[in-house]
């Protein structure tokens, strides 16, 4: 007997391919080689003076080094509201689990006009401002000190107020909010379907057993979450990487110090460098590309593990 492959309601294989193909090429793939093409006619001497100036360079710290830390902190903080939102019914449980998709669904100017209202010093949450960075008088010095002051006599071998800014909003903290604020919900709902499926039998199992419920968390529950784990912190990296439009109205934009690259970007545009704009966005096209590489590779590893 012949065998037949299963009635697909969709069009035979090569024209769906085909479709697909096109489809993603026009959307995705043609504009990004457009990127790519544009940096081609510059010269390497021309492509290093455009990626590497120093307030390129300070833009890549600033970008990449907040942008990890608030994955870091998505991390952390989205597996214990994931854990939340699965194993326990509380009153009002679907609108904290609508609340994670908002920003998703807020525009990202939106976002970022709320937050600097909040934090701003006359804002809701503008008496932390103070708390955080401390009093300046008229004249510059500082009147009374703040967590960075302390911080600077702690460890006085860092310049906590060069690094983490002395201010809330237009400052380095009010970027770390707003990257913290958006990446959220990639690590939330990456962990949600995996502790969906690891039943609380394993956990009493492990109970049984004579194990604490620390020995149960390390070695029952967090290998099994840490491959999305690691997943819902890349994407979270990822998506911070090259946010813009709620970091430009609360990081205050000063050169070498609250200066995103997706920012340098668009001055780039303004002054009609399309060249200089192309290769700082080759640069981030290729750490994205990486990034979803290793996501990739990540998920193969997980089905393997799964399967074992």
């Amino acid at each position: 007997m012949s065998s037949r492959s299963p009635r697909s309601v969709l069009p035979g294989f090569g024209l769906s391919l085909g479709f697909t193909i096109a489809y993603l090429s026009l959307i995705v793939l043609v504009p990004l080689a457009a990127a790519f093409i544009k940096t081609s006619g510059m010269t390497w001497n021309e492509f290093v003076d455009a990626v590497a100036s120093r307030q390129v360079l300070a833009s890549y710290r600033l970008s990449f080094g907040i942008s990890f830390l608030a994955a870091a902190v998505n991390a952390f903080f989205g597996l214990i509201v994931a854990w939340v939102l699965v194993r326990y019914p509380f009153p009002g449980k679907r609108i904290v689990d609508a609340v994670v998709d908002l920003p998703f669904a807020l525009p990202t100017a939106v976002a970022g006009i709320a937050l600097t209202a909040i934090y701003a010093r006359n804002g809701w949450l503008g008496f932390l401002e103070p708390v955080w960075g401390g009093v300046v008088g008229p004249d510059g010095h500082v009147v009374s000190n703040g967590l960075v002051q302390y911080l600077d006599q702690l460890l006085p071998g860092v310049n906590w107020g060069e690094w983490l800014g002395l201010k809330i909003a237009f400052d380095r903290p009010g970027i770390f909010i707003a990257l913290t604020f958006i990446g959220l919900p990639f690590v939330v709902r990456t962990l949600q379907p995996v502790l969906e499926e690891l039943e609380p039998e394993f956990e009493e199992a492990s109970a049984t057993l004579g194990a604490t419920r620390w020995q149960t968390i390390r070695k029952v529950i967090f290998p099994q979450l840490l491959p999305a784990l690691i997943t819902g912190f890349t994407l979270s990296f990822a998506r911070a990487l090259g946010e813009y439009g709620s970091v430009v109205f609360i990081a205050g934009n000063k050169p070498l110090h609250s200066e995103i690259t997706p920012l340098l970007i668009m001055t780039k545009l303004e002054q009609f460098d399309y060249r200089g704009a192309t290769a700082i966005a080759v640069i981030l096209l290729v750490t994205s590309f990486t990034l979803l590489l290793l996501i990739n590779l990540l998920q193969s590893w997980t089905r393997r593990h799964q399967r074992a």
